[in-house]
């Protein structure tokens, strides 16, 4: 070790200016060395800081490690793996955190503590020295200079005197404190050197025994652990690269696609629609009334769910009704000069919403497949195959035919006239006052006695009397004739003489309205009240159009099928519900919402009536009127029924029936 420079204590008492000189080099040490200490003692603060943060880190990572099992992941299937490597985890970060904190612990007791002792004692007795050698220092100056100004007589002896003993205590004041703060200072060069190394072998010891355990607390077992932890990392990462190498050929393939995929209505021309959906999916706009006048668009993603159409916010996690599509109509609409617009219409007649589609080819395809669905074809076996045989049968109109082909004889509607001694049966009905004709079948309204007595007086020779219009009761299969034989090639369809109830009143505001169809509200029908017939069936208005002949059930099939194909390539699909009655007289198209008849059709102008031999929820019947040139005209009318539609001809047939036998009891009562 090499020597140290220090003060002379016996130079103390003279206190020369070489002396001086010295102290001042040593003063100028001990102020260097009390910056150094602390900045020193801030570094070594902070790494006790840092021990301490580790241990409250170590502390608050193990508790994280365990919550991972709590967590509620979405995708959290096949984390089993993870969850128990974690708890192993974090009972070796326990193990950790309590060597941390011993080592904190250790860290300040060998290090901090040293050296905040050396500063607080060692150096703060030098500078407090220095203090009161610098009072001494002056004290002395003061009496020297007392002394050196006595005068030389002799009656100043006492004053002299005086003098003499403050300038020997004050002399001696400063030497004791030059003594002491000599030695501190001589003191300070060897404490130092012990300051400096003494926490630093605390540090060093403290780090040792930490590592030492941790070494041994690390054995075998968690090498192994730690191999077969890697392990899975590494096969994750494999899996992770190939997953990565599939999606970025996905992407490339997807990227590559043509332009048109990102172009709305790219394909405005000819776009490819698909006729034949039950369910679809996708973002439409929303119409919503604000005001009295002001609208609002919200672009929502709607998706159908069997019968329902729902409706789903971006961001919520499911999603809501919106319309029930059951028996709804659905057609294309002008709103707000926007283009793409359909609304969806009540089965009660009342406009529901409105929305707007991004391109033709999205909104023809909403509206297919909102018609399919209405028709409730979701519910059958086999619900694809039956919107395409529909969709089908009602495109075949496009390309024109030149005959229905062979059908079979007995799929052919055939209405036969009851005989008297049949009809007579009666059996017991769950309708009280309804007579059952027909071996048990009801006859429909007939109320019970009413036709007894007169089909009881029905002459025996009316048993096989078929009705004098073979055209109603055809007796065998003939030729089946060509479409334009039935109906002349660009007749004109109907699709609007059934108007919404509302649409009725509101033209019919301040004037009354004419149409040629009997339409009323004043009229009334007493005849109803007597009829012996009143039979109540809700259907739907498709069309009507002009036929060339009355002579075969053919022609309400071709007219059924030029209409469904009219309504298809025309995406037509709104209709309006009315009920239909079916009296012994006439036939009357009622409104459900004002009781209004919108239609009267007398039976015995009725020539033709048939349901479809495939869809029985269609109806249609042949109208022949008289015009005012003279001549006759003839129409087809078809109807959709929530019923089977046989029930309604069979009904009709049944008026007809009835008029025949009246007509025979007016016969025979005129014999």
């Amino acid at each position: 070790m090499p020597a140290v420079d220090k003060l002379l204590l016996e130079e103390a008492l003279q206190d020369s200016p070489q002396t001086r000189s010295l102290l001042s080099v040593f003063e100028e040490d001990a102020g260097t060395l009390t910056d150094y200490t602390n900045q020193l003692l801030q570094a070594m603060q902070r790494v006790y800081g840092a021990q301490n943060e580790m241990c409250l880190a170590t502390q608050q990572l193990s508790k994280q490690l365990l919550a991972y099992e709590k967590q509620n992941f979405a995708l959290g299937k096949g984390d089993e793996e993870v969850i128990s490597t974690l708890h192993y985890f974090s009972k070796v970060v326990d193990e950790l955190n309590v060597l941390h904190t011993e080592l904190a612990k250790q860290l300040a007791d060998t290090m901090v503590l040293p050296i905040i002792q050396f500063r607080e004692k060692d150096l703060t007795e030098v500078s407090t020295l220095k203090d009161l050698f610098g009072l001494a220092s002056n004290e002395h100056d003061l009496s020297m200079a007392k002394y050196s100004r006595l005068p030389k007589k002799k009656e100043n002896e006492k004053v002299k005197t005086d003098v003499v003993k403050e300038v020997a205590a004050t002399r001696r004041k400063q030497h004791l404190s030059s003594l002491q703060y000599y030695c501190a200072l001589n003191a300070l060069q060897y404490r130092k050197r012990v300051a400096m190394m003494e926490p630093m072998i605390g540090f060093a010891h403290g780090q040792i025994n930490f590592f030492k355990k941790g070494a041994e607390m690390f054995s075998q077992n968690m090498n192994s652990f730690l191999s077969s932890v890697a392990d899975m990392v590494q096969s994750i990462q494999v899996e992770l690269e190939a997953e990565a190498e599939k999606m970025q050929v996905s992407q490339q393939e997807l990227v590559s696609v043509d332009e048109s995929v990102y172009t709305p209505d790219s394909d405005v021309a000819a776009p490819q629609i698909n006729r034949n959906l039950i369910q679809k999916a996708g973002y439409l706009n929303l119409r919503s009334k604000t005001g009295l006048v002001t609208t609002t668009w919200e672009r929502l993603y709607f998706f159908t769910q069997g019968g329902n159409l729902m409706c789903q916010p971006r961001g919520a996690v499911a999603g809501g009704l919106i319309q029930d599509l059951d028996n709804c109509s659905v057609m294309a609409v002008d709103c707000e000069d926007r283009r793409y617009c359909f609304q969806i219409t009540t089965p009660n007649g009342k406009s529901g919403i409105i929305l707007q589609a991004e391109s033709r080819k999205e909104n023809e395809e909403w509206i297919s497949a909102i018609n399919n669905i209405s028709r409730q074809i979701y519910l059958t076996d086999n619900p694809e195959a039956v919107a395409i045989k529909l969709n089908q049968t009602a495109l075949q109109a496009v390309t024109p035919i030149t005959s229905f082909g062979k059908k079979q004889e007995s799929s052919c509607p055939r209405y036969y006239l009851v005989s008297p001694d049949r009809c007579h049966q009666k059996a017991k009905s769950s309708v009280p006052g309804v007579l059952m004709l027909c071996g048990g079948a009801p006859a429909l309204g007939v109320r019970e006695g009413a036709v007894e007595e007169k089909v009881r007086k029905w002459p025996q020779n009316l048993r096989n009397l078929e009705l004098e219009n073979d055209k109603i009761v055809p007796k065998a299969a003939a030729r089946v004739p060509d479409a334009d034989e039935l109906i002349a090639p660009g007749t004109p369809i109907q699709f609007d003489i059934v108007l919404p109830a509302t649409e009725f009143l509101d033209q019919n505001r301040g004037s009354r309205r004419i149409n040629p169809f009997g339409e009323t509200e004043d009229e009334t029908f007493p005849e109803a009240e007597d009829s012996l017939l009143q039979q109540m069936f809700i259907v739907r208005f498709l069309g009507s159009m002009a036929v060339k002949t009355d002579n075969t059930t053919e022609v309400i099939y071709e007219a059924m099928r030029q209409v469904l194909a009219a309504r298809a390539i025309h995406n037509i699909f709104r209709t309006t519900e009315s009920h239909l009655l079916v009296t012994s007289q006439t036939l009357r198209l009622i409104d459900p919402q004002t009781q209004v008849t919108r239609a009267n059709f007398e039976l015995t102008s009725i020539t033709q009536f048939a349901a479809h031999q495939e869809n029985k929820r269609l109806v249609g019947f042949v109208v022949r009127t008289s015009e005012s040139t003279g001549g006759e005209a003839l129409s087809t009318y078809v109807f959709e029924s929530n019923s089977e539609g046989e029930k309604i001809c069979y009904a009709i047939n049944l008026g007809k029936e009835i008029i025949e036998v009246q007509k025979a009891h007016d016969l025979v009562s005129e014999c």
